[in-house]
C-alpha cells in the first residue's frame, strides 16, 4: 500500500479525536485530515464504555479546562443530539449530603457551579421529595437540571457522520508509531505522511508521547469502573442521585444513574487493574502497563496528596454487592429492597499521576511540541466536553502548522 499523505493525522478515533478533526475541517475545508484508528470500528473503549451521563459542569475548578469545556460541551451535545436524532433524555441530578461536613462541601460545590456559570440550585431537604422522592439528604441538596442521559455509541456515530461529510477520512486497524528526526515528528511505520500530528490515542496516548520525550513527568494507572444494574421497576427513581464527592480523590463516589432502556445502575467501583484494556479478570493484562502502574503507584505511596491504600481498601470492599448497596443506602434507603442486581458493561478510567507530586491529575492535559499535539489526559467529563475540547486541540494545531 502506498503511503497516505495528509495535512493532519489524528491518532485515535474516539470522540476527542473525531471532534478535533471536525473542528479542523470547519476552520479550513481545504485541509486533508485523516484519523488512524487501531481498532476495526469506533467506540470500543472509553468513548463507547462511559456512563452515558452528559454532565453539567459544576464539579470542576473554575480555572480548569474541564470547567471551560463541560458546560459548553453540554450545550453542543444537545444540538448534535437534536439534529442527528441521537437518543437524549433530560433527567437532572440531585447531589445529597450525609452529614454537616458534607453540607459545607455541598455549599462549596454550589458556589463552584455558579462560578462556572452552570444552572444549579442549592435547596433545603424539605423540597427533595419534589425532585426525587426516594432520595434523602442531611440539610440541603444540590439540583442540576442540565445533567442528562445519552447513548455513547449513537453519539460517536453522529460525530463520524459530521466528520465524513466535511471530507475527513478514517482508516481502521491502523497503528501509528511516532518518532522525531531533525526537529520533525513522523510516522515510523511509513504508513502515513503528515505535516502535523494529533495524538488523541486515549489510554495509550502517553506511550506515543514518551517516544518523543513528552509527558515523561506522568505515569498512567488504569481503574476499572464496574456497575450493577436492576430494572427501574425494582427501584423507580426519577433522577440521578449522587453523593457529595470526596474532597481529594478524583472519583465521584457510589451513585445511582439511569439508562435509556429502563435500568438503574449502581456504582461504580474504581479498582486499579493491570491493563488499560483489562475489562475482565483474565484478559487485557499488559507487562508494559504493569511497569507504568508500578511507577505511578510508587509516586502515590511516597507522596502525601492521596492515601492510595485507603482508596484500594474502600474500592475493594465495593466489589461485594452487599457493601455497594450499604454504601448507597444513605442516598436512597429503598435500595435495600431490590431483589436482584445484574452486571453491567465495565469501562476503564486511565488516571494520570504526576510523578513529582504524587497527585492524581484532575484536569485535562494537552501538550504541543514540534509538529505534534498530545492529549495526555481526557478522563471524565471528556465525553461531554468533546466538541469544545476538540476545537481547543484544533486551534493548537492550526497555530503551529
Amino acid at each position: 500500500m502506498s503511503k497516505i499523505s495528509c495535512d493532519v493525522l489524528i491518532i485515535g478515533g474516539g470522540v476527542i479525536g473525531i471532534s478535533a478533526g471536525i473542528a479542523l475541517l470547519e476552520a479550513n475545508r481545504n485541509l486533508k485530515v485523516v484519523i488512524a484508528e487501531k481498532e476495526e470500528k469506533l467506540a470500543l473503549h472509553a468513548s463507547g464504555r462511559n456512563s452515558g451521563v452528559v454532565h453539567a459542569g459544576f464539579y470542576y475548578s473554575p480555572e480548569s479546562l474541564k470547567a471551560s469545556f463541560c458546560r459548553e460541551g453540554n450545550l453542543e451535545f444537545r444540538k448534535i443530539a437534536t439534529k442527528y436524532k441521537v437518543p437524549f433524555k433530560e433527567v437532572g441530578k440531585v447531589v445529597v449530603s450525609r452529614n454537616a461536613e458534607e453540607d459545607l462541601r455541598l455549599a462549596e460545590l454550589y458556589q463552584r457551579g455558579i462560578a462556572n456559570n452552570v444552572d444549579v440550585e442549592l435547596l433545603r431537604a424539605g423540597r427533595l421529595y419534589r425532585y426525587e422522592p426516594l432520595a434523602q439528604t442531611y440539610n440541603n441538596f444540590l439540583w442540576s437540571p442540565k445533567t442528562s442521559l445519552s447513548d455513547p455509541i449513537a453519539f460517536s456515530d453522529a460525530l463520524k457522520k459530521i466528520y465524513s461529510t466535511l471530507g475527513g477520512k478514517i482508516y481502521f486497524n491502523s497503528k501509528v508509531q511516532l518518532k522525531e528526526k531533525m526537529g520533525e515528528v513522523y510516522d515510523s511505520t511509513e504508513t502515513y505522511s503528515a505535516k502535523f500530528f494529533i495524538n488523541a490515542a486515549g489510554a495509550h496516548s502517553d506511550y506515543i508521547s514518551r517516544r518523543l520525550n513528552v509527558g515523561l513527568e506522568f505515569a498512567m494507572i488504569p481503574f476499572i469502573g464496574s456497575y450493577k444494574s436492576t430494572s427501574i421497576r425494582s427501584l423507580p427513581i426519577k433522577r440521578l442521585v449522587y453523593p457529595v464527592p470526596h474532597p481529594v480523590n478524583p472519583f465521584l463516589g457510589v451513585h445511582l444513574t439511569l439508562t435509556l432502556i429502563g435500568k438503574v445502575k449502581l456504582g461504580p467501583t474504581a479498582m486499579p487493574v493491570f491493563g488499560r484494556e483489562q475489562y475482565s479478570l483474565l484478559k487485557g493484562w499488559s507487562y508494559r502497563d504493569i511497569l507504568q502502574i508500578a511507577k505511578g503507584t510508587k509516586s502515590l505511596v511516597t507522596g502525601d496528596a492521596h492515601d492510595i491504600s485507603e482508596i484500594i481498601k474502600s474500592e475493594f470492599a465495593k466489589t461485594k454487592i452487599k457493601n455497594l448497596v450499604e454504601d448507597a443506602e444513605s442516598l436512597v434507603p429503598q435500595i435495600r429492597n431490590v431483589p436482584k442486581w445484574d452486571k453491567s458493561r465495565p469501562g476503564i478510567r486511565s488516571q494520570l499521576v504526576d510523578l513529582e507530586s504524587g497527585k492524581l491529575v484532575q484536569d485535562f492535559i494537552v501538550q504541543t511540541q514540534l509538529n505534534c499535539t498530545h492529549v495526555l489526559n481526557a478522563v471524565s467529563p471528556g465525553w461531554t466536553s468533546s466538541i469544545p475540547f476538540g476545537r481547543y486541540i484544533a486551534e493548537e494545531a492550526l497555530i503551529k502548522m
